[in-house]
This record gives structure tokens, C-alpha cells and sequence, in this order.
């Protein structure tokens, strides 16, 4: 229960960041963040719909979050 909570945690906080700043993310950033956090689909789907790894789904989601995190900060 309580790894469920901290998880609609982060999901509600890049939903936020997301809604704040996502226009400043590159197109590929933003199309894995609302695929991932809005749809939610799993990085395996992701992956399967972009024709890409899914480390690479997981690699971009991980960058588009540091970096909505980041204009956060500033």
C-alpha cells in the first residue's frame, strides 16, 4: 500500500510539472510522457509503438522527468 501511494505521488507531481512546463520538451519527450503517465501505458507498449527498445522508452521517460524536474528548480 504504501509503495502505491508514493507511486500516484510521483505520477500526480510529473502530471503537474508536466502540465507547467511540457511544452518544453522535445516532441519525442512529450509523446513518452503522456503515453506513459496520462494513458498509462507500460514501457513494453511504449516501446512496441515507437519501434524502439524498451530501455529507450525508458531512458527518454527517465531524461523528460529530469529535465521538467530541472524548470522546476529554476
Amino acid at each position: 500500500l504504501f509503495n502505491m501511494e508514493i507511486e500516484l505521488q510521483k505520477r500526480l507531481y510529473i502530471n503537474e510539472l508536466f502540465d507547467f512546463y511540457g511544452e518544453l520538451l522535445s516532441a519525442r519527450q512529450k509523446e513518452i510522457i503522456i503515453a506513459y503517465y496520462e494513458e498509462n501505458l507500460s514501457l513494453s507498449e511504449i516501446a512496441e509503438n515507437e519501434s524502439i527498445s524498451r530501455n529507450a522508452v525508458y531512458d527518454d521517460l527517465k531524461k523528460a522527468e529530469e529535465v521538467l524536474k530541472e524548470w522546476y528548480a529554476k
